[in-house]
């Protein structure tokens, strides 16, 4: 049975099912498999003809113990997940025409338009599972950049286990991903705008570290979280990679690189992960916006917090990449030790700085680059005017990177990867590109219908945060919970 445990190295080691039903472990630390899987050439020619179903209960049963979820139960669950998809691919892949060999994994085509729904869906769905096995209820907390909050209200709606309560900084989303969150009528969904967030979403993050912190609160709530922190969101991101690796390589072995707009490195983490088990990506770009958190770390050997900056691939304005210390740990030979010292470091001075053997190490296989709003706006509009075909703007971060590292990535085959829909993003487009230019492009019937519906959220300034929305937690759990 594969195991799992903390990176910090605290706690007991745990099944499958506890680790995801938990989020965080015990000592504050990520959820990390006992050891990576390995996927061999034989795997890889056997897959290669696989829909994406087929192939991510193959991916998926490397990691989740028969006895715990059976075949026939994870069949189902990943028939209930993707069936809800745009289209019967779940992720197609779109050619440019001006550009050798490079390809739009286009991920935006679950009900929330994101390529977040590829690991939510799955992510809440296991956990209601487990959930109506046991007869337990449980309350989720959701910091969201944008995408994350939205997908994961909509999987989490009508589930009668589950209450979501997610959080967002006011003004700093844009109003479709607000509406996607704030127009569900669902009585256990329950999101939060919270004004005045200096550093955006990485605010709330430190709020709710707080709240499962609190052993008494977390324990009458059930706290636990979907967010990319939990290990069952990274492992079905790696499925993915070995999908889009499949479709693009010429033969198994064969190099093919992929470019990720990435803040959080939840995305990246993934792929990176896939790749340690034996997927043959060539190169991970590291596709960073201005806040450039992860171009420092690949660059110049240096975590640290910066001030934040407000962009239009604002999904990916984050600071602090928590995800990135779970990847860091299967590149010091699972020294625990080292990644808590590391995190204890970051969280009392704001900065690590690598040493160079360390830093050799996470870095191979990987290229990084940091795009301006300024770059990503003229990418949009080049493939937008040669070819008729509209990026959001984490794609066109991704495809920019992509162009600048054109020389370094050695004329392989190139995967872009584009995390959501540009109708997310019209106000952006449309201002770059015209309102009739895009019209059809940048609209979608979910969006456009959102518009128009009545919304209902909470708001609370920053300062009164974690009191207050203690508080509003409780009472809506005592309504519903009485003892």
């Amino acid at each position: 049975m594969l195991n799992y445990k903390s990176n910090k190295g605290g706690g007991p080691t745990v099944d499958f099912e506890k680790a995801i039903m938990d989020g965080y472990a015990s000592d504050g630390g990520l959820y990390v498999p006992a050891y990576l899987p390995k996927v061999t050439h034989s795997d890889l020619n056997q897959w290669k003809s696989l829909s994406y179903k087929a192939l991510a209960f193959e991916v998926l049963s490397l990691f989740i113990d028969r006895s715990i979820v059976s075949a026939v139960e994870l069949r189902l669950l990943l028939d209930e997940c993707y069936d809800t998809f745009e289209t019967k691919e779940v992720i197609p892949l779109h050619q440019l025409e001006t550009r050798d060999e490079t390809y739009i994994m286009e991920l935006f085509y679950g009900p929330t338009l994101s390529f977040k729904d590829v690991g939510m869906s799955f992510m809440v769905n296991l956990v209601n599972f487990f959930l109506k096995r046991k007869s337990e209820h449980l309350s989720v907390i959701v910091a969201t950049t944008g995408d994350t909050g939205p997908a994961a209200a909509h999987f989490v709606a009508g589930k009668s286990n589950l209450d979501a309560w997610i959080l967002y900084p006011k003004g700093l989303i844009t109003k479709a991903q607000e509406r996607q969150m704030t127009t569900l009528p669902h009585t256990n969904v329950h999101p939060v705008g919270v004004f005045n967030c200096p550093e955006g979403s990485d605010d709330l993050d430190v709020v709710i570290s707080q709240l499962y912190a609190d052993d008494t609160f977390k324990n009458k709530l059930n706290l636990s979280s979907v967010n990319s922190l939990n290990w069952g969101r990274i492992m079905m991101q790696t499925v993915h990679y070995f999908y889009g690796y499949l479709r693009i390589a010429k033969e198994v072995g064969a190099p093919v690189n992929m470019a990720v707009p990435s803040g959080g490195f939840g995305n990246l983490c993934a792929g990176g992960l896939a790749r340690k088990m034996g997927l043959p990506i060539h190169y991970l770009v590291v596709a960073n916006n201005q806040n450039a958190c992860l171009n420092r770390i690949f660059t110049q050997g240096v975590f640290s917090k910066q001030p934040i900056h407000e962009t239009v691939s604002s999904a990916i304005d984050i600071l602090v990449p928590i995800n990135f210390w779970r990847f860091l740990y299967f590149n010091v030979e699972r020294d625990s030790t080292k990644i808590k010292e590391w995190m204890e470091t970051f969280e009392r001075t704001g900065q690590v700085i690598f040493d160079a053997e360390t830093m050799a190490e996470y870095r191979k296989g990987f290229l990084s680059k940091s795009i301006s709003d300024e770059q990503t706006l003229k990418t949009i509009k080049n493939v937008f005017d040669k070819e008729n075909y509209l990026l959001d703007p984490h794609g066109a971060v991704a495809v920019a990177a992509a162009d600048q590292l054109k020389a370094q990535l050695g004329g392989h085959p190139l995967i872009c990867l584009a995390t959501a829909h540009p109708a997310k993003f019209s106000e952006t487009l449309e201002r770059l590109l015209g309102a009739d230019q895009i019209s059809r492009a940048a609209r979608h019937p979910s969006i456009e219908e959102a518009k128009v519906k009545c919304q209902k959220n909470y708001t609370c300034h920053y300062s009164h945060l974690h009191s207050a929305f203690k508080e509003t937690m409780n009472t809506h759990w005592d309504l519903h919970h009485p003892s």
